[in-house]
């Protein structure tokens, strides 16, 4: 595991592989960034123009590697484009994320490397620590000759600070860092390794090593309570379902919020089988109770001043002669009933019985989180999930939560003329209805399951939650723990008090 430090010493005076300084466009040509001053001193001659001759633009994304002058003790500089300067000397912190997760996925295989990027307040020393631990993420657990290049992961990080040294922004880049990037790791696994039962027994094993309260429903526990939703999407696969609590207390605590994951560990689509090019990566389906096990996770770690409890709907999809057959008809949690048009419509199912459980605990606040529709990628791309909400107020603070946390999101309405299109002429909602406004219409049927007068949000992560081009900024191949910072941020501004 990466290892993540702060130091006020100069750049010259610490040995590393590598030293990373920012450049930035200017009206001139490149432009150093902060923190790169003492850098630039043990050149000879303006360090710019050299760059300038290497074609460097200081373009977002930008690296170029330049051996070190005498005057620096590390190995190798690296240059990272900023894109364009602010106008008010105050660097976007997800350009800082960035660039920090660029400058470490260039330099794997170098034990050690030292930040010198703009990091003179505590968010810019969170935005790089943060930026610079998901950048050197890589999933090695399945190749027999370590990654696929051979270069191992930076292992250890320094940020050089000034005066913007902060041991909170460094704590919260290190837990929210490793908790995202263990979301990775389970978005990665294979489905014949990560299934229900086993899934729920990383929980378990988490929970106790940190003190939370896990609760885990096999599915006795669940036929006993008549979760039909999740016993339907289950009940075609060899691997059981499970509906796993985890729960986070705070002693201090006078605000409670519920997450709810969507934790199909693998979607065949069922009956309604996918087609091919459409199921390869259906191990990633579970990548919403991923994001919330990770949230719950970090908001312990951090000691946060509110109570999270994180509901993970856990079943694989798959046909058989047990499996749930388009037409039929299941009893939810809490006595709805719903018949199954499409058997591929089966996140909603398992989220239905989990959102009436959460709100059985009378959160003050619901959000759920699913790779729930293809239509969603359509509408918003494969970079941006979308935010539904029940309260526009609510919402319009989740969205703010996204922004801070530096997620594309983008707000989603409930439009009501879809709803006509889930009635059922057996049941009382069907799981299925029209095709145009697909994503919408996943979150009407979700909204008749959740408690009235409870503020509700709907992330619909099915774009960014699984990237297949190839790694930029700090996102790598496979596995991204979408929603897992906007999470965390939600639970931040419980915790002081501005989700009230």
């Amino acid at each position: 595991m990466t290892t993540l430090t702060m130091s006020t010493a100069r750049p010259t005076s610490l040995p590393a592989d590598a030293v990373v300084i920012g450049v930035v466009k200017g009206p001139q040509g490149p432009a150093l960034a902060p923190g790169a001053e003492a850098v630039a001193d043990t050149f000879d001659g303006p360090l710019t123009d050299s760059l300038s001759a290497l074609g460097v633009t200081g373009a977002e994304g930008e690296t170029v590697k330049l051996l070190s002058p005498i005057g620096l003790k590390a190995r190798l500089v690296l240059a990272v484009g900023l894109g364009n300067a602010p106008d008010d000397g105050v660097y976007d912190t997800d350009a800082l994320r960035r660039a920090a997760g660029v400058a470490t996925r260039t330099l794997a295989g170098a034990p050690k490397v030292l930040l010198a990027l703009p990091a003179d307040t505590a968010d810019a020393v969170e935005a790089v620590g943060l930026g610079g631990l998901l950048g050197t993420y890589d999933f090695t657990a399945y190749r027999s000759c370590g990654t696929g290049d051979g270069k191992a992961p930076v292992a250890e990080l320094v940020i050089l600070v000034g005066t913007g040294a902060d041991d909170e922004a460094l704590l919260r880049a290190c837990v929210v860092g490793q908790e995202l990037n263990r979301a990775r790791d389970l978005i990665n696994m294979p489905a014949n390794d990560l299934y229900p039962q086993s899934f729920a027994a990383l929980v378990q094993a988490a929970g106790r090593e940190h003190g939370l309260t896990v609760e885990v429903f096999d599915e006795n526990a669940l036929t006993e309570g008549a979760f039909g939703g999740i016993l339907g999407v289950g009940q075609g696969s060899a691997n059981p379902p499970r509906l796993v609590k985890i729960a986070y207390t705070h002693p201090k605590a006078d605000t409670s919020l519920a997450f709810v994951g969507k934790g199909i560990t693998y979607d065949s689509g069922g009956i309604s089988l996918k087609p091919v090019g459409f199921n390869e990566i259906m191990k990633r389906d579970m990548s919403g109770a991923a994001a919330v096990f990770a949230a719950v996770m970090a908001t312990a770690r951090l000691g946060l001043q509110v109570n999270i409890t994180g509901w993970l709907a856990m079943a694989e999809n798959m046909p058989s002669g047990s499996a749930t057959r388009p037409g039929d008809v299941l009893r939810m949690y809490g006595g709805k009933t719903v018949e199954v048009v499409n058997t591929d419509a089966e996140g909603r199912l398992v989220l239905g019985d989990a959102l009436v459980r959460a709100g059985e605990d009378k959160p003050d606040a619901i959000v759920d989180v699913a790779t729930l529709t293809g239509a969603m990628v359509l509408a918003l791309g494969k970079r941006t999930f979308g935010v539904m909400s029940n309260d526009s107020a609510f919402r319009d603070r989740i969205m703010h939560a996204t922004k801070r946390a530096g997620e594309d999101a983008w707000p989603m309405p409930l439009t009501p003329a879809l709803r006509k299109g889930l009635d059922s002429t057996v049941a009382d909602i069907a799981n299925s209805g029209e095709r145009m406004g697909g994503g919408l219409a996943a979150g009407l049927f979700l909204q008749e399951f959740v408690p009235d007068h409870t503020p509700w949000a709907h992330l619909d992560i099915a774009g960014p939650a699984f990237h297949e081009g190839e790694p930029y900024g700090y996102t790598p191949k496979g596995g991204t723990g979408s929603a897992v910072r906007t999470l965390i941020q939600v639970a931040l501004d419980a915790a002081a008090g501005g989700l009230r």
